[in-house]
C-alpha cells in the first residue's frame, strides 16, 4: 500500500469522525479522563518523592532528635505506686553522657528555647530566644551571611552576644548595620556578632519532624541562656512538685498546662550513618531512662525512619491512583471498541461500496484503525491538558506538591494512543473481513 492510499484512508476516517463529533467526543471521554488521571498520578508521585528528599535534606538523614515530654501524674503513679519518682528532665549533662558513652556519635546539640520579643529603637518583634552549643550550626547546616560565629570564650563564659536569623535582620536593620548593634531580648541586652544566611524550611518539616525555622530566631550560647535568662536546673524536686500541685487545683488553674521542668528544649544527635542511627537511638533511650530514674519523660524521633514510613504510605497511595488511572483507560478502550463495532454495523453498506470500487481489505482496515487513532490522539491531547490543569489545582487548593514532567505527559499520551489502537484493531479487522457481496445486500 502506497503513501497516497494511506493518506486517503486517514482522510476517510477523519471525515467519518467529523460527521459524528458528539459521538466521537463521548467515545473519547474515557481516554481523556484516563490520560488526565495518569498525568495527575505521576505529578503527585514526583511531588511526593521531591518532598521526601527535601525533608530528608532539612532533617538530616542521620539525625536523632530527643524531645522532652511532660508526664501526667497518673503516669508517674503507674511507674511506681510505692513512691513518686523524680526526674531532672532533659539536661546538658545528658548531652555530655551521650557524647561519652554512645558509640558512632558525630556531633550533639543541646538546645533550649523560649518564645519572647526582641526590641530595638522602639521596634518590637516576636522571636524565639535559643541557647545552643557549637555543634548546632553544623547539624542545622546554617552558614553566616555576615559577621562571625561564637568563640570558645563565648560558650564557656556565657557572654551576652547573639547571632540573628536573616528575616529578623531585615526587620530590625533595614537601613542600619547589624554587626555590633545591641538588641534587647528577655530583658537582657545582647550584642549582635553575626547574621545567618536565609534557609527555607517547609511547614510540613516544621510540624512533622519538629524542624525549626531558623530565619526569625535569636541565637545565644547555651551557657549565656542558663546564666542570664533561665536556669531550670536550680529548681529542686520540691519546687517542681509545688508547681505541679498548684496546677491541679480547682478553678482556672486547672486549665493551665503542666509545668515544664526540663532545662533543655531538645537534643539533636548526629550519628555516623543510617544503620548506626537506629542502634544509637536504642542505647540513648536506655541511658536516659537510667538517668531519669526510670521515667520516660522524653521521646526519641528518627526523621529517617519516620520519612521512610511516610514514603511507603504515599507509594501505596500512588499505586491506588495508578490502578484507578489504569481502570479509566481500560474503560475508555472498551468504549472505543464498542462504538467502533457499532460503527462497523452501521456502515456495512459503505464498506461494501468501497470494496466494490476497488478498496482492499488493508484499505478498510486502515480507515477504521485511523478512526481509532484519531480518537486516541484527540483524547490524549485533551486529557494531557486536563491532567496538567488538575495537577495545578491540586497544588494550589490542597497544598500538595505536584511536579508535571514532559516525560510524564509523553508517557500518558503514548498509553492513550496505544489503548485506542489496541481496542480499535479488532473492530477494524472485523470490518475488513466482511464479504463484499453480503455487505452490498445488507439492509
Amino acid at each position: 500500500m502506497n503513501i497516497q492510499r494511506i493518506i486517503s484512508n486517514f482522510k476517510s476516517g477523519l471525515e467519518s469522525i467529523s460527521s459524528n463529533k458528539i459521538r466521537a467526543f463521548l467515545t473519547s471521554l474515557g481516554i481523556i479522563f484516563g490520560t488526565a488521571a495518569v498525568i495527575a498520578m505521576l505529578a503527585i508521585g514526583a511531588g511526593t518523592e521531591q518532598e521526601i528528599i527535601n525533608q530528608m535534606r532539612e532533617a538530616g538523614s542521620n539525625n536523632i532528635i530527643v524531645l522532652p515530654k511532660l508526664l501526667e501524674s497518673n503516669e508517674e503513679d503507674a511507674a511506681d505506686n510505692s513512691s513518686k519518682k523524680w526526674s531532672p528532665g532533659l539536661t546538658p549533662q545528658d548531652a555530655i553522657n551521650i557524647r561519652k558513652i554512645v558509640p558512632g556519635i558525630v556531633s550533639i546539640s543541646p538546645e533550649t528555647e523560649k518564645e519572647t520579643y526582641v526590641s530595638l529603637d522602639g521596634l518590637r518583634k516576636k522571636t524565639k530566644l535559643i541557647g545552643v552549643e557549637k555543634d548546632y550550626f553544623d547539624i542545622a547546616s546554617l552558614e553566616l551571611q555576615k559577621g562571625t560565629g561564637f568563640t570558645d570564650d563565648h560558650y564557656k563564659e556565657g557572654l551576652p552576644v547573639c547571632i540573628i536569623g536573616n528575616d529578623l535582620y531585615t526587620k530590625l536593620f533595614p537601613k542600619t548595620e547589624a554587626i555590633g548593634a545591641r538588641i534587647k531580648v528577655q530583658n537582657q541586652w545582647f550584642t549582635v556578632i553575626g547574621v545567618l544566611q536565609n534557609k527555607s524550611v517547609s511547614e510540613k518539616s516544621q510540624s512533622n519532624l519538629k524542624i525549626r525555622n531558623d530565619n526569625d530566631n535569636v541565637y545565644i550560647p547555651l551557657q549565656t541562656y542558663i546564666s542570664r535568662v533561665e536556669d531550670k536546673q536550680r529548681l529542686t524536686a520540691s519546687s517542681i512538685q509545688q508547681q505541679a500541685n498548684m496546677q491541679t487545683q480547682e478553678g482556672d488553674e486547672a486549665q493551665k498546662p503542666a509545668y515544664n521542668y526540663h532545662p533543655l528544649s531538645r537534643l539533636v544527635i548526629k550519628a555516623e550513618d543510617g544503620p548506626s542511627t537506629l542502634a544509637a537511638s536504642q542505647v540513648i533511650r536506655t541511658m536516659l531512662l537510667r538517668r531519669h530514674n526510670g521515667l520516660e519523660d522524653f521521646e526519641i524521633k528518627l526523621p529517617e525512619v519516620q520519612l521512610k514510613q511516610e514514603q511507603k504510605t504515599k507509594k501505596l497511595f500512588n499505586t491506588v491512583l495508578g490502578i484507578i488511572a489504569g481502570i479509566s483507560l481500560l474503560v475508555g478502550g472498551i468504549g472505543i471498541m464498542n462504538i467502533m463495532l457499532a460503527s462497523v454495523m452501521e456502515r456495512t453498506r459503505e464498506i461494501g461500496l468501497r470494496q466494490s470500487i476497488g478498496a482492499t481489505r488493508n484499505d478498510i482496515l486502515t480507515q477504521f484503525v485511523s478512526e481509532a487513532m484519531l480518537i486516541g490522539i484527540s483524547g490524549g491531547i485533551m486529557g494531557a491538558v486536563l491532567g496538567i490543569a488538575v495537577s495545578i489545582i491540586i497544588n494550589k487548593a490542597f497544598d500538595i506538591l505536584t511536579i508535571v514532567s514532559p516525560w510524564a505527559v509523553l508517557l500518558s499520551f503514548s498509553v492513550s494512543l496505544g489503548t485506542s489502537l489496541l481496542f480499535g484493531i479488532w473492530p477494524a479487522k472485523k470490518a475488513s473481513e466482511k464479504d463484499p457481496v453480503e455487505t452490498l445486500r445488507y439492509e
